[in-house]
């Protein structure tokens, strides 16, 4: 038996389950954004929406002001703001206000925003509460009922413990194994903190079996074994639409603005390749440059540990009926998400069906207890699909684009090329600031939608490019709730994070610019010929 001497025994996988981890304590700089986000908000939202009145913009006093600064206030008086306009300005600053610094829950935030929206008129109550009936809230929580089938059948662990057990023969063959892992587990389960929960357990038992313990032993395997994992877990959900619930609404905000509806089979054959391209350098980044393994941490530390997987493995039995149901399930929703092109059924009402099924009386696979529906997040997306909503009615994002732009400078001959750059740019790098993928997708989204439509260009080229790019949130533990939760194992410092976020990062976004010169343009995304590389 590997127990120490304080009776812990690392290969318990029982001992890694979420609830078990240490609940990290926010740091005093932390404690101070949280302390101040509640005055912040307040103080946006008065000088926004009290003291900034059309009226203002229109006949502002410029006399005393430098040439530069008289055409800016020209250009914002010519913008075409009403009173609705400095209602959604105002609600949405100080709602991103409130959900970067955690003032207070983000579910609170964000039924603050919806009641605000319905407050100062900028939607109707019909409009503002219907978006919690929103095809994609139930997209999601349809994917959460199978995800919950997945877990409570244990198909999923059987899964990853079994091409472990089979595949993981090395150190080098456990990281790709992995890789394999959660591309499949992206294409089925749509929560990435779900996959973490599932997968978490398995990686820390690999780890303590190759003598990674966290704390003062930190070795290079267990750096690789988690970072990588983080990496995979958030790059493997950008190369499918339901991938993740941000991917969702991305594409529900470029269909909103184009008519267009993004299918499954689009977003794949758009960003699948990007993913596996990605995944690989990752594998490379983290093994040959930031974290290589020396001789004893390619070899297992504990003897018989890879036996205690395979016991793990032996435990689940022989797959039942429930097991083989939620398989050929999981199949057929599949196959059904990857043709939605050609039988024209959503993925929302394919997710609706399959759920249905594993709810039936007898037949199904579970029962409504069985589902795990994190209604904290429901709220919280509700929020962001409001905000949407009222983008769409004021048509805020356009105005704001075109008077900065104005503002800037930047004529209507702007060449394509260094719009794709700016937008890509921003989006990818605005994960060193913001904690939310969520977030982020309804800040750029409609900001390259609005650029597009200014500059005349197919709102598909800026806005899905831009899309792609939702999910490179592993660099910093605010990013995302799976990176939040692996930090917790402390097999990895901050710096250690950051340095293959960055890293990844940056290779993330120029594989974006050069695959918008190729494949991008191959599959009619791009406009052609407009970077003038190749």
């Amino acid at each position: 038996m590997a127990i120490n001497n304080n009776g812990f025994d690392p290969l318990d996988m029982n001992n890694y389950r979420i609830e078990r981890l240490p609940k990290r304590s926010k740091s005093k700089a932390e404690r101070v954004l949280a302390a101040a986000g509640g005055p912040l908000a307040i103080l946006s939202f008065v000088l926004i929406y009290v003291v900034l009145h059309p009226a203002y913009l229109l006949n502002i006093d410029t006399s005393s002001l430098s040439e530069y600064a008289r055409n800016v206030s020209q250009d914002l008086g010519n913008a075409e703001f009403s009173r609705i306009n400095i209602a959604m300005l105002a609600i949405f600053v100080a709602g991103i206000v409130l959900w970067i610094t955690e003032a207070i829950p983000n579910y609170l935030t964000s039924l603050i925003i919806i009641i605000s929206l319905v407050l100062t008129g900028v939607l109707s109550e019909q409009e503002a509460y219907a978006q919690l009936g929103h095809k994609v809230m139930w997209l999601n929580i349809m994917s959460f009922v199978l995800a919950s089938m997945l877990v409570k059948t244990g198909i999923a662990k059987r899964f990853a413990l079994w091409f472990i057990v089979r595949f993981g023969k090395h150190s080098s063959s456990i990281f790709i194994s992995f890789l394999v892992i959660n591309v499949v587990l992206s294409a089925f389960i749509s929560a990435t903190t779900a996959k973490a929960a599932i997968l978490l357990p398995i990686f820390m038992v690999i780890a303590a079996i190759y003598g990674a313990r966290g704390g003062d032993k930190k070795n290079n395997f267990g750096r690789n074994i988690v970072l990588q994992n983080l990496f995979y877990i958030n790059i493997g959900a950008s190369g499918f639409l339901t991938g993740s619930g941000a991917n969702l609404l991305a594409a529900a905000l470029i269909t909103g603005a184009t008519g267009v509806d993004i299918y499954f089979t689009d977003w794949m054959k758009g960003n699948f390749l990007v993913a596996l391209i990605l995944m690989f350098l990752g594998y490379i980044v983290a093994t040959r440059i930031f974290f290589p393994l020396k001789k004893e941490e390619r070899l297992p530390q504990i003897e018989g540990g890879m036996d205690r997987l395979k016991e793990e493995l032996r435990k689940l039995g022989k797959m039942d009926f429930q097991e083989i149901k939620s398989a050929l399930l999981f199949i057929t929703i599949l196959a059904l998400w990857a043709t939605d092109k050609y039988h024209g059924i959503s993925p929302t009402a394919v997710a609706f069906m399959g759920a249905i099924f594993a709810l039936l009386p007898r037949i199904g696979i579970l029962n409504w207890n069985d589902v795990d529906i994190p209604w904290h997040l429901m709220l919280f997306s509700a929020g962001a699909y409001t905000l949407g909503a009222g983008f769409k009615v004021t048509d805020l994002p356009s105005i704001s684009v075109n008077a900065a732009f104005e503002a800037l400078g930047f004529g209507t001959n702007t060449p394509f090329w260094l719009l794709y750059l700016s937008l890509t740019f921003a989006m990818a790098f605005s994960a060193l600031f913001f904690q939310s993928k969520t977030m982020r997708t309804m800040i750029f989204v409609p900001i390259a939608i609005g650029v597009a439509n200014r500059f005349g260009f197919s709102i598909i080229s800026l806005a899905l490019p831009v899309a792609f790019l939702i999910e490179h949130v592993y660099m910093l533990p605010f990013n995302s709730k799976p990176a939040a939760l692996l930090y917790e194992t402390d097999q990895y410092s901050l710096t250690d994070s950051f340095k293959f976020g960055f890293t990844m990062l940056v290779i993330g976004w120029i594989t974006n610019i050069l695959m918008g010169e190729t494949w991008y343009r191959y599959l009619g995304i791009t406009p052609e010929g407009v970077f003038g590389i190749f």
